[in-house]
């Protein structure tokens, strides 16, 4: 098929074409470099709000137009065009008569002259305010809460790391509060989710009020606000929790068609101390603080103490993430995947990735006994960057298969792993799509909001999303419809000796009732036998996974004729899948 052509005897191809770029509200325009003169064709008037004898008719005034932030960036473009033969294509801001400010794509071609010197410019300039505005609010998405608009989790945990630098070299303590609001979840079943909305908000912004200048505030969960008090004592910091505690006892907060009084909880400690801690150290004993205050009647303040077997095991945590540390930088992490099938047909349509250890004398280590230590300390980023970067590799070596991967809390929130990801995936739609993230039920449900937004950058880059370990939390109809996941895999606790247990089926059909109103898929895993796997394909499971079908291996069970050459035991009965189990 040939292209087709302008219509070259036709008398009106040129007002075709003007109307044309007229419709699309871009500018076309040739500049003539050597006499320094622009014509437009478009709405030029329109475009810079201007009347048409203001419009910019040079390059000089149009560059009086231009942001003089932004004019540097200009010329150097211009000028590698001109001299390097880069492209010309460059972003900046216009200001408008009225003086408004408004980005613009603007991009072109030099034509040259007899002697080979630049003689016109010839481009088009295309408004993107649409463009830029979305990419601010993703920008901003990545550093503050959508909500309250104070520091999400991710930022706050990046002001307690630089916090604590500056406590350890000016030998001063700071402090560090988990703020939640007592039965927020009285309020949301009584008056609506909007009215716990707005009893965030307006805690948040009495924070903001009884606080410091240089405190910072925010919000780390769906009821929770993180504050961290720089060059803070100990007395400094319970004067300031007293403070909040009589604040908020004081509010009444105003939430359609009535008013509330609600209280809050908050866990503390002051740091550093003699032993070295991490932002995620503060952070996770702060909030078990705050349970400790929620367990002794709430509405108070409790400051953290380990006793001498917390410390002991903090020291074994630390020696195994300093192993995992090790395994990352020697490439000792590993796969072994397991099967997942079709319910009916029993044939493999993807392969779970569970994360295993090498360790240095050669011992296979399971995820369950190193992966929550990870996560609790501080880690798991970087072992989930390394994961996705195996499985990355997997798919291009094996251009059929399909991989399910598990990720963790802390990676949801992290706008590195997932700019890591959209660069493994680009132009590579086909990679996408046979790439599955599984999320646990518990850590989806942590922070609804921003799990959806995370689940959609995921779906938009073509991957699929997985809610793992379903029915071990409170999902319910309004977070499967928010959440937009495409598969749920029932929790391995409720499969186990199913065709024994009358109330875990009537479980897994109500489970499996929910996830066919959303026209989700489902997984059934830790299916043992094949009088379990039976029961779950004539109810409507589409694929099962279990050792039925397959233990997790450390050879590719996708390669034809391939053998396993280690198999793991499996774990205990009861054992719970840690982050990849």
């Amino acid at each position: 098929m040939t292209a087709r052509s302008w219509p070259q005897t036709a008398p009106d191809s040129k007002d075709w074409v003007r109307d044309a770029i007229e419709a699309s509200g871009d500018l076309v325009y040739d500049w003539d470099l050597t006499a320094d003169r622009i014509e437009w064709v478009g709405l030029a008037s329109g475009f810079f709000g201007t009347g048409d004898e203001l419009v910019p008719d040079s390059g000089r005034m149009l560059a009086s137009h231009i942001h003089p932030e932004d004019l540097p960036q200009r010329l150097k473009a211009l000028t590698e065009h001109f001299n390097q033969h880069a492209p010309y294509d460059c972003e900046y801001r216009l200001r408008l008569q009225s003086g408004e400010e408004c980005w613009v794509h603007d991009r072109g071609a030099v034509k040259l002259g007899e002697g080979g010197d630049p003689e016109r410019l010839i481009g088009t300039l295309r408004m993107i305010n649409a463009r830029k505005q979305h990419e601010a609010r993703l920008e901003r998405l990545a550093s503050f809460d959508d909500l309250t608009g104070h520091f999400n989790k991710l930022r706050l945990r990046d002001s307690i790391d630089l916090c604590l630098k500056e406590s350890y070299e000016a030998n001063v303590t700071s402090a560090f509060l988990v703020i939640g609001v007592d039965n927020l979840s009285k309020v949301n079943n009584a008056f609506g989710y909007q009215a716990g909305d707005q009893v965030l908000i307006a805690i948040g912004q009495h924070l903001d009020h009884i606080l410091r200048s240089s405190d910072t505030v925010g919000r780390i969960g769906a009821d929770r606000f993180g504050v961290l008090l720089p060059r803070c004592s100990d007395i400094q910091m319970n004067r300031a929790a007293e403070r909040i505690l009589q604040a908020v006892r004081e509010m009444s907060i105003p939430v359609d068609p009535a008013r509330v009084h609600v209280t809050v909880s908050i866990g503390g400690l002051v740091f550093p101390n003699p032993e070295h801690m991490t932002a995620e150290d503060i952070v996770t004993r702060a909030e078990t603080a705050l349970r400790q205050a929620k367990r002794d009647g709430r509405d108070r303040f409790t400051l953290y103490q380990a006793s001498q077997q917390q410390n002991l095991l903090h020291r074994r945590s630390q020696t195994i993430v300093t192993e995992v540390e090790r395994a990352i930088a020697e490439n000792r992490l590993c796969f072994a995947f397991q099967p997942v099938v079709d319910a009916v047909t029993h044939q493999p349509v993807s392969y779970e990735c569970l994360i295993r250890l090498k360790s240095a004398s050669g011992e296979l280590v399971p995820a369950a006994a190193f992966v929550p230590v990870v996560e609790q300390l501080g880690l798991v980023r970087q072992m989930d960057r390394h994961v996705l970067e195996l499985a990355a590799a997997e798919l291009a070596i094996h251009p059929t298969v399909e991989l399910a991967v598990n990720l963790s809390g802390l990676t949801a929130a992290d706008p590195t792993w997932f700019r890591a990801l959209k660069l493994l995936l680009q132009d590579r739609p086909e990679m996408a799509r046979r790439l599955i993230f599984e999320i646990t039920e518990t850590t989806a449900l942590q922070d609804v909001e921003e799990t959806a937004r995370f689940i959609q950058q995921l779906k938009d880059l073509g991957c699929r999303l997985s809610l793992d370990d379903f029915g071990a939390g409170y999902t319910s109809f309004r977070h499967l419809q928010a959440l937009n996941f495409d598969i749920v895999k029932i929790d391995g606790s409720f499969i186990r000796n199913l065709r024994d247990n009358p109330e875990h089926q009537l479980f897994v059909r109500n489970l499996l009732g929910m996830a066919d109103a959303f026209g989700l898929k489902t997984v059934a895993e830790c299916v043992e036998t094949g009088e379990d796997a039976g029961f779950l394909a004539n109810e409507g499971v589409h694929y099962l996974q279990g050792y039925y079908f397959g233990r997790p291996s450390l050879e590719r069970p996708w390669l034809a004729g391939s053998q396993p050459v280690a198999t793991l035991p499996a774990l205990k009965s009861g054992a719970k899948k840690a982050g990849a189990a």
